[in-house]
């Protein structure tokens, strides 16, 4: 089951002790913060629950299943998100 962003509002609110407005609004700006940190090769870290970082994927070869053809895959990048060790001891 998933938690949806309205509820994961509520229980922000709830407890920062504040409205669901500003909730939100703290929800976005880290969101946003987040997007453009990793965006621009920023290493994000919030110790003990996750960190989130971008990392290259070098040029390869790949082959098309439906035809069986060689393709070339250009470089490029990709997302790596660590869990922490609260993350992982609360997931136990």
């Amino acid at each position: 089951m998933a938690i949806s962003r309205s509820d994961l509002v509520s229980a922000l609110a709830e407890k920062a002790d504040t409205t669901k407005t500003t909730a939100d609004s703290v929800l976005t700006a880290l969101t946003d913060v987040l997007l453009e940190s990793v965006g621009s090769g920023e290493k994000v870290s919030i110790p003990g629950i996750l960190s989130v970082e971008r990392v290259e994927r070098a040029a390869r070869t790949g082959r098309n299943p439906s035809t069986g053809e060689t393709i070339n895959i250009p470089a490029g990048y990709g997302v790596k998100v660590s869990a922490g060790s609260k993350l992982k001891a609360a997931a136990k």
